[in-house]
C-alpha cells in the first residue's frame, strides 16, 4: 500500500479514475477480492468529487475529501487507461455517463443475483451471462455502474467476457484497464 495524504494526492487524480474501497462489508466477504465498493472520480471546478451508486443512497456525487475523512486508509485510487493503451477511450464520456447516474436507485436485486452465483449449488446449474448486449433495465450497483460508464460512455469494456451486471469491485481491481496508484489518508 502506498499511503498518500489527500491534499498531496488530489492533483494526481483525474476525471474518470477508479476509486475502490477496501473490504469491511458483506459485499467483500461474499466477493472475489479485497474491495467492497467502487466509484469514479470527477473534477467540478476546483473540487474533486466521488461519483457513486451506494446502498441506502443510490446514485450521488459527494466530495472525495468527505469520503476520505469517513474512510481513512480504505480508498484506493486506480488510474484509468494506464499508458493510454486504449487510444479510443473517452475519459470525459465515461465521467459524463457516471455523472448521469446521480439520482438513480441502488441495484439491490443485481447485487443479490451476483452474490448467488458464488454459491456452489447455484454455480453447478446456472451459467452466468458473459455478454453486455443484453438489455438490463434493473437499477445498477456500484461496480456495475463503473464498468458500464467506461464501456458505454468511454468506449472500452474494462472487464471483457463478463457482463457488467456481474462485475464486482475485485474484477475492476484485476482489470488491466486500471492501475493502482495509491491509498488515500486524511491530510
Amino acid at each position: 500500500m502506498i499511503a498518500v495524504p489527500f491534499a498531496n494526492a488530489k492533483h494526481h487524480i483525474a476525471d474518470g479514475d477508479l476509486l475502490l474501497w477496501r473490504r469491511r462489508s458483506l459485499i467483500s466477504i461474499a466477493g472475489r477480492g479485497r474491495h467492497s465498493h467502487a466509484a469514479k472520480a470527477a473534477w467540478w471546478g476546483d473540487d474533486l468529487f466521488c461519483l457513486e451508486i451506494r446502498e441506502f443512497h443510490g446514485g450521488r456525487a459527494v466530495t472525495l475529501a468527505s469520503q476520505v475523512e469517513r474512510h481513512p486508509g480504505r480508498i484506493d485510487v486506480f488510474e484509468v487507461n494506464p499508458d493510454r493503451r486504449w487510444p479510443a477511450y473517452d475519459r470525459q464520456g465515461a465521467t459524463r455517463a457516471m455523472r448521469r447516474k446521480a439520482g438513480k436507485q441502488y441495484g439491490y436485486r443485481g447485487v443479490a443475483a451476483a452474490a448467488l452465483l458464488h454459491l456452489p449449488f447455484v454455480r453447478c446449474f446456472v451459467k452466468p451471462s458473459l455478454s453486455d448486449v443484453e438489455d438490463n433495465s434493473l437499477p445498477e450497483f456500484c461496480s456495475q455502474a463503473c464498468a458500464s460508464a467506461d464501456r458505454r460512455g468511454g468506449g472500452v469494456d474494462p472487464v471483457p467476457n463478463l457482463n457488467d451486471r456481474l462485475t464486482e469491485p475485485a474484477d475492476l481491481a484485476r482489470s488491466p484497464f486500471y492501475r493502482y496508484r495509491f491509498t488515500l489518508f486524511p491530510s
